[in-house]
């Protein structure tokens, strides 16, 4: 399919990556093989999706803002937007109400009943139901060709192709499951099954894999395990890794002998199933024969529970979200994973923090920002659930980066609290920076596909243009051009209006294959939704994406 970009004219009118520095190999995207058997010779086809951003200039008064009168208004202008057959070919997927007022209806574009992978529409209303704008992607040409929707194959025999092809351990955390759906591909639209597998272990890996469901072979697959580098209530405190003081719910029991233990199991947060952390050494939930939580081995436990919390108020506070699924999902984590373990990782389920190697880096644990990084991974993923490739995985990094720093406001730097002596010595005191991305180096095996400088990019004329088998396309390099965005504009409106700006983009206007263009615009429209349009919020935004080349 030909790619059409364009902004319709209205009738009437996002795992931190570490960069070059040793030990590179344990700081690559996936150390996960694939087997012999599966070759991807094919170009990723982005080509396909047609985004759209819709802007009333003279609102349309709808009866109500509901998912019948916005599908209806989509059947009727199916020639301005170049959906054919709405009715039939979009499904509901949610329904929203926000704080301003507004209605945000998303649909999930299908084929005969099937979702078609990445395709989402938004229609948008204002608090008198007038019908405002509409964005999102489509595959425009896939209503007038012919999909044979019925698979040869089922799910179970779909999952087991995928298994083998990640070299998926026997024994897994949770079970894999998968979604038939149509899946644009190099050109052509497959009928395939979606697979997610999901293992910790040496390599870790969060695949999705699609698998075709008339042969039972593997069309693509990618890993999104976002790495770091490339009973009772009580009160307890414990000692960080760095030697601060931490206030910690925790939970006390009685063992059959009557001896008491302390839990890092906190249920203290009304509609909150619990902040959980967990000793990887052990595969239970940390303990501590007291309240008392100073000992050396507990500080990357004590680390990670500590912040955990922290990032949960964070999001309740500011965005008046429950958790990371905005429904009270349990928040976990893993500490002391791995040896000399450089990285750690949001699975798409729960964080993974490991301890380091005391030279290059200590407990993973240790950063705030790093914490606020993976769990903001867990809202995207949640959200506007952007693909883990190209320019919507690099966005997806981006937002976890300045989520991050919003969080863990001491400055605009990711990672620092984690840097050990070896890395420091090398000039190495953060993982990125958000105000000076290019004061660091990208891997050896990037520069070419960059200007040749080799260091991380602060503007679309620093872009790597990298293949897909290395990081994904670029999702942790090329974040640091959103991510200087999000800095240049912070310096004109500050931290606060910032994160609401951005996050409200996040859950309202942007979809899985939102590109940077479509971000400048998500963006500004929620700077123009909370402060108005031609407000000094709206006008600083522009302006950020207009310093880094990110244009319409």
């Amino acid at each position: 399919m030909k790619k059409t970009k364009y902004v319709v004219p209205a009738i009437l009118s996002s795992m931190l990556l570490l960069g070059s520095f040793s030990p590179s190999e344990a700081m690559a995207v996936s150390n996960a093989p694939i087997a012999d058997s599966v070759t991807f010779e094919k170009s990723w086809n982005d080509n396909a999706n047609v985004p759209i951003f819709v802007k009333e200039k003279f609102a349309a008064k709808h009866p109500s803002s509901n998912a019948a009168n916005a599908l209806a208004h989509l059947q009727k202008n199916e020639q301005k937007y170049g959906i054919m057959n709405a009715e039939e070919n979009l499904e509901v997927k949610d329904v929203q109400k926000d704080d301003l007022g507004m209605t945000h209806v998303r649909f999930n574009q299908t084929k005969d009943g099937v979702r078609v992978e990445g395709a989402e529409i938004i229609v948008h209303y204002n608090e008198k139901n007038e019908l405002v704008s509409v964005n999102g992607n489509h595959y425009p040409g896939l209503d007038a060709e012919t999909v044979d929707t019925i698979p040869a194959i089922n799910g179970n025999m779909a999952i087991e192709a995928a298994k083998s092809s990640v070299n998926a351990p026997t024994e897994m955390e949770y079970a894999p499951d998968s979604e038939l759906v149509i899946y644009p591909f190099d050109g052509e639209n497959n009928l395939a099954y979606k697979v997610n597998v999901t293992f910790l272990g040496d390599h870790p890996g969060n695949w999705f894999v699609f698998v075709d469901a008339n042969n039972g072979k593997v069309i693509d697959q990618y890993d999104t395990i976002a790495h770091a580098t490339e009973g009772e209530f009580h009160d307890s405190v414990g000692t960080g890794y760095w030697g601060e003081h931490r206030d910690l719910h925790s939970t006390k029991i009685k063992l059959p002998n009557q001896s008491a233990q302390f839990l890092l199991s906190d249920k203290s947060h009304e509609g909150l199933e619990g902040i959980f952390t967990f000793d990887w050494n052990t595969g239970k939930i940390a303990q501590n024969n007291s309240a008392s939580w100073k000992e050396e081995y507990h500080r990357p436990a004590v680390d990670a529970h500590y912040n955990s919390e922290i990032v949960y108020e964070y999001y309740l506070n500011e965005h008046g979200r429950n958790s990371l699924d905005d429904n009270g999902m349990p928040i976990v984590s893993h500490v002391n994973y791995g040896t000399n373990y450089n990285n750690a990782f949001w699975t798409g389920r729960e964080m993974v923090y490991g301890n380091g190697d005391g030279d290059f880096m200590v407990p993973l644990s240790a950063g705030l920002d790093v914490a606020a990084h993976e769990m903001t991974h867990g809202v995207i993923t949640n959200t506007a659930n952007l693909q883990y490739r190209f320019e919507s995985g690099a966005l997806n990094e981006a937002y976890a980066d300045i989520f991050g720093a919003l969080v863990d406001d001491a400055n605009w730097e990711l990672g620092e609290k984690i840097m050990g002596p070896g890395a420091i010595a090398d000039g190495r005191h953060a993982l990125r920076s958000l105000s000076n991305p290019s004061q660091f180096p990208v891997r050896a095996d990037y520069i070419p596909y960059g200007n040749g400088e080799g260091m991380y990019p602060s503007h679309m004329d620093e872009f790597y243009d990298l293949p897909r088998h290395l990081d994904n396309g670029g999702v942790h390099i090329n974040s640091s051009i959103i991510n200087h965005a999000a800095y240049l504009t912070a310096q004109e409106i500050g931290r606060h209006a910032l994160g609401q700006i951005y996050y409200r983009a996040l859950v309202t206007y942007l979809t899985p294959t939102s590109n940077f263009s479509d971000a400048r615009i998500a963006i500004i429209q929620s700077a123009e939704d909370l402060y108005g349009e031609g407000s000094t919020e709206a006008e600083a935004i522009a302006s950020g994406f207009d310093q880094v080349g990110i244009y319409e």
